[in-house]
C-alpha cells in the first residue's frame, strides 16, 4: 500500500461521504476527480443509531474506500454529508470524531450534497430515501428547509413512511377494520411470516428503520397492480414530498418564480412513476425550470472536497 494520500503532493486524494439512514457510502477520488475506490457501511444517522455507532460506520466506509484506492488515511480533504445534521450542536458533537480522516473536513447535511449538483447550489434539493427532507438556497445564500424531522415527528413521503403506512393498512385489513389489500400477503411473504399475528414480533423486535423502509417497494408494486389502498398510500407520499419542496420554494423564490430541483434518495431516483407524480404535484404550485437527478452524491461530494482543499491552499 502506498504512503498517505494527503502526504503525496503529486497525488492528492479526497473523499466524499453520503451518510443516510440505511447506509453510508464513501468515495475516494484522485486529483483529477476520478473515482479510485468506494466503501460501504451501515447507517450514519447518529439520531437513530447513536453517536459511537454512526462514527464507526463512517470510519469503516472511508477506510474501505481508501484501501481500494491504494492509500491510507488521512486524506487531503473530506466532505461528509450526513442525515441528521441540522444544527451547530450536531457539528460540535460529530466533528471531533472525523479529524483523523483528512487534513480538511467539511461536515454538512446529506441534503447539501444533493443541492450542490445545481448551478451555484441555488434551488431546491428534495430527498426521499429511508427518510425525507427538502432543502433550498437562494441566490443570496439564504438556506431554508422543510421536513427532515425523523421517523417519529415526520419524514413524510419517505421509504419508512410508506412502509409504516403499508404495515398499518395490512393490520387493519387483517382485523377487518380496513379495506382488503394485497399488501397484507405481500408483506407476510416478503418477511416469510405465516400469519398477521407474527407482524408484531417482526416490527417491534427490530429497530432498524431500513427494514420497514424496504416495504415501500411492495407498496409501489401493489399500486402498479391496481391495489387501491397501496395507490392511496403512494399518492399521499407524493403529495407530502411535493408540499415540502414547494414550501421551501415559497421561502426562497418570489411568487410565480420558477425553480431548479435536484432529486436524491432511492425512491425518487429509482421509482420513475413516483418521481413523475411528485414533480406533477409540485408543478401545480410552482413552475420548474430544471430537474437534476443526483445518482452519486458521494462522488459529487468528493470532487467538491477536492475543490475546497485547493481553495484553502
Amino acid at each position: 500500500m502506498s504512503s498517505s494520500c494527503a502526504g503525496n503532493a503529486e497525488r492528492p486524494y479526497a473523499v466524499g461521504v453520503d451518510g443516510g439512514g440505511s447506509k453510508t457510502l464513501a468515495v475516494v477520488v484522485d486529483a483529477q476527480g476520478r473515482e479510485q475506490g468506494r466503501g460501504l457501511a451501515g447507517s450514519s444517522n447518529y439520531n437513530t443509531v447513536g453517536l459511537e455507532q454512526a462514527a464507526r460506520n463512517i470510519h469503516r466506509a472511508v477506510e474501505q474506500a481508501a484501501q481500494v484506492a491504494g492509500c491510507r488515511l488521512p486524506l487531503q480533504s473530506a466532505w461528509l454529508g450526513l442525515a441528521g445534521i441540522d444544527h451547530a450542536r450536531d457539528h460540535a458533537l460529530l466533528a471531533p470524531y472525523f479529524q483523523s480522516l483528512a487534513g480538511t473536513v467539511r461536515l454538512t447535511s446529506d441534503a447539501e450534497l444533493v443541492l450542490s449538483a445545481l448551478d451555484d447550489a441555488v434551488g431546491v434539493a428534495l430527498i426521499a430515501g429511508t427518510g425525507s427532507i427538502a432543502l433550498g438556497r437562494d441566490a443570496h445564500g439564504l438556506v431554508t428547509r422543510a421536513g427532515g424531522w425523523g421517523h417519529i415527528l415526520g419524514d413524510e413521503g419517505s421509504g419508512y413512511d410508506i412502509g409504516r403506512r403499508s404495515l398499518q393498512a395490512a393490520a387493519r385489513a387483517s382485523d377487518g377494520r380496513g379495506p382488503t389489500t394485497s399488501l397484507l400477503m405481500l408483506i407476510l411473504s416478503h418477511w416469510q411470516l405465516q400469519n398477521a399475528g407474527e407482524l408484531i414480533g417482526k416490527v417491534y423486535g427490530n429497530n432498524d428503520k431500513a427494514v420497514v423502509a424496504a416495504l415501500s417497494a411492495l407498496a409501489f408494486d401493489a399500486a402498479r397492480a391496481g391495489d387501491q389502498v397501496a395507490s392511496e398510500i403512494v399518492l399521499q407520499a407524493a403529495t407530502e414530498l411535493a408540499l415540502a419542496a414547494v414550501t421551501v420554494c415559497d421561502a426562497i423564490n418570489a411568487p410565480g418564480e420558477g425553480t431548479s430541483v435536484a432529486l436524491g434518495g432511492g425512491l425518487l431516483l429509482h421509482e420513475a412513476d413516483f418521481r413523475a407524480r411528485v414533480l406533477d404535484c409540485m408543478r401545480q404550485s410552482r413552475p420548474i425550470e430544471q430537474v437534476v437527478l443526483v445518482e452519486n452524491p458521494a462522488l459529487s461530494a468528493a470532487r467538491a472536497a477536492l475543490r475546497l482543499a485547493r481553495s484553502n491552499v
